[in-house]
């Protein structure tokens, strides 16, 4: 048996489906979905198994017009994300066509290392009808020499096979690189704060979510089988605080109650999730925050 192995890096504008599609082809949920953009900071890798193939997926930052120091290092990972991948896929949204930033993702597809294999994925292609499709499939093509074209739903899983298909004869020759069950090479910790931030950004206000960040203070096993673990939400400002809190707590519990429940799904067992709410006016300036993250802070250097 000739076994396969490598890394597929996806990439995209914000929200052009890259966690949808990792979810899917993994099979379980590895990477925050939501319908807000940014909301991938770190690199999450998922695990799958096609044949005789292992395909390590690397879960890019949306690639977008940076403003501020987190934003730069999310844009740094990304790329790099790319340039160290063995296959990169570059995915783009059927109806919005060739954005400003997909012509901005396709000048930098020029910088990647040569002979790099860089493949394109027109997701959500339920949107739109097949004249539109065809006219986007050959001016993105005539922009840029890609290996090969998939027209794919990430969502409902159109295309998938076909897409999982061609990465697994594309990766290199080699052993597997993860046990054959590991599903994410993300610690725990990081996958039960990126879960609890999800429900974060779902719950509250657009603007909220990127100036907090969810950090696994503590994670006790239990001798019943269950674990406690303390998560602390750092925000930016006092008034977020109290919009995180809610009228008595109400908003911070409900976010508790889903992230609890999900973990609870996810890890098989018991969870007592315990959150704290602390106000650090810098913390999109401090070093240990982007570590937690997966990111590194010099990258946000201007």
């Amino acid at each position: 048996m000739t076994t396969r192995a490598g890394f597929i890096a996806l990439i995209g504008e914000p929200n052009a489906g890259k966690s949808t599609l990792t979810n899917f082809m993994v099979g379980a949920k590895v990477s925050i979905v939501t319908h807000k953009v940014q909301t991938t900071r770190a690199r999450i890798r998922g695990v799958a198994m096609a044949g005789d193939s292992q395909l390590i997926f690397v879960d890019t930052p949306g690639l977008f017009k940076p403003r501020r120091r987190l934003d730069r290092a999310m844009v740094a990972a990304a790329w790099g994300g790319a340039a160290d991948a063995d296959v990169t896929v570059l995915l783009i949204e059927a109806h919005r066509g060739v954005t400003e930033g997909v012509e901005r993702i396709l000048e930098g597809l020029a910088d990647l290392p040569q002979g790099r294999k860089i493949a394109l994925a027109i997701n959500k292609i339920d949107r739109v009808e097949a004249k539109t499709l065809l006219a986007l499939t050959k001016d993105m093509n005539d922009r840029f020499p890609f290996a090969q074209t998939f027209l794919i739903s990430a969502e409902k899983g159109y295309g998938i096979d076909d897409l999982r298909t061609w990465l697994a004869a594309e990766v290199p020759e080699g052993p597997w690189l993860y046990p054959e069950d590991q599903i994410a090479d993300l610690p725990m910790r990081m996958i039960a704060a990126e879960i609890t931030r999800e429900k974060l950004t779902l719950r509250l206000h657009q603007e909220l979510p990127y100036q907090l960040t969810v950090e696994t203070e503590n994670w006790e096993e239990r001798k019943d089988g269950s674990a406690r673990i303390d998560q602390i939400v750092y925000v930016a400002r006092d008034g977020h605080k109290g919009i995180i809190l809610g009228h008595k707590g109400e908003t911070i519990k409900a976010i508790s109650k889903a992230s609890r429940e999900e973990l609870t799904e996810f890890l098989g067992r018991p969870i007592h999730l315990f959150l704290q709410v602390k106000v650090r006016e810098n913390w999109l300036e401090e070093k240990e925050r982007y570590s937690e993250m997966g990111l590194d802070f010099k990258d946000g250097n201007a």
